[in-house]
């Protein structure tokens, strides 16, 4: 019995750290990597010092042009990526950056220009939900209706600023897309596929830089609500975690439905349990806790499948690309706080 060869991959663009649960996620399901290409010698050290199978490449359209590569994946700098997937795209690849996968919406109505004309796929890594074993067991539930139908969620993403170890690009407005567009894109992500929603619409939306005016760039504060016919969220992203915390940002996620709810401590339980992975739910029979920790991650099986069989299992197109726009409208249209 012949089994199908392994999907060929390559990495473009190494600019944040999501690019190694990336690789790890597709190289666990079976995919080889090929080749990888940065501009930055530290970076490309690094990554091949985990990844020493990939082969470095001095110009990324001995990537691009490689007809034997069926996928790459990107961590280039923010604003770069769309550009990139309209390369990749026109030269009959798929391709699966990190978030956020776009930072203006001319890019994405060029991308899903592309995407339409050439039938390869644009995925972005949201991996609040495909690489966080809580998020991937509530998802389940709630698809299970274990809470009845969703109608609000509360979608929370502090981070640690960890300033001296960021790129220059990072405090830079024109390549980093600002706060929505980029840590927020997860809660977005999050709750359109949590109500199943296809269309949705930004109520409001506020930035701020209320603790760094040392970087006139950053956003460091933003929040959104955003609503359907049948559900509301609201949305808080920020770059206040104190560094007492221990990990890098209590990211937390309620998701309230008609029959119960669920909670999500996703990487701290504070003053409680340790680890990470904590789940809450809360029905009309009982109250119950879940360890996460072992719950399996599909994406990466599903993506490669999904590049052979030219499937959606993964992620639907338009729910990646409406995901996209959300953010970017909530970005266009947020208040300026003082």
């Amino acid at each position: 019995m012949s089994t199908a060869p392994p999907i060929r991959f390559s990495v473009i663009g190494l600019n944040h750290y999501h690019i190694y649960g990336m690789v790890n996620a597709l190289k666990a399901a079976g995919a080889a990597l090929v080749a990888v290409h940065a501009r930055e010698d530290d970076l490309a050290t690094a990554f091949l010092a985990k990844h020493p199978e990939g082969r470095r490449v001095g110009d990324a359209r001995a990537i691009i042009e490689d007809d034997s590569i069926q996928c790459v994946l990107s961590a280039a700098i923010s604003a770069e990526r769309a550009a990139l997937g309209v390369q990749v795209m026109r030269h009959g690849k798929d391709i699966l950056v990190d978030k956020p996968g776009v930072t203006t919406l001319e890019q994405l109505a060029e991308l899903r220009r592309v995407q339409r004309e050439t039938g390869r796929r644009y995925a972005v890594c949201f991996s609040e939900r495909l690489e966080q074993p809580a998020t991937v067991k509530a998802c389940e539930l709630v698809r299970a209706g274990a809470i009845g139908r969703v109608i609000h969620t509360v979608g929370l993403g502090p981070h640690q600023l960890r300033a001296p170890m960021r790129e220059p690009w990072f405090f830079k407005r024109s390549q980093y897309g600002g706060i929505l567009c980029d840590i927020a894109s997860h809660q977005f992500d999050q709750f359109l596929f949590l109500t199943g929603a296809n269309r949705a619409e930004i109520a409001a939306s506020h930035v701020a830089n209320r603790g760094h005016p040392q970087y006139p760039e950053l956003e460091d504060f933003g929040d959104a609500l955003v609503r359907t016919d049948g559900a509301t969220g609201y949305i808080r992203v920020d770059w206040f975690t104190p560094d007492g915390l221990g990990v890098w940002g209590d990211g937390r996620l309620t998701i309230l439905g008609t029959d119960g709810y669920i909670e999500l401590r996703k990487y701290v339980d504070v003053a409680g349990r340790p680890g990470g992975n904590h789940l809450f739910l809360v029905d009309k029979k009982t109250t119950r806790y879940i360890d996460c920790g072992d719950v399996k991650l599909p994406f990466g099986r599903q993506f490669l499948a999904d590049i052979a069989d030219r499937t959606e299992t993964a992620m639907n197109q338009e729910h990646c690309f409406l995901a996209c726009e959300l953010a970017l409208t909530a970005q266009a249209r947020a208040v300026r706080l003082a």
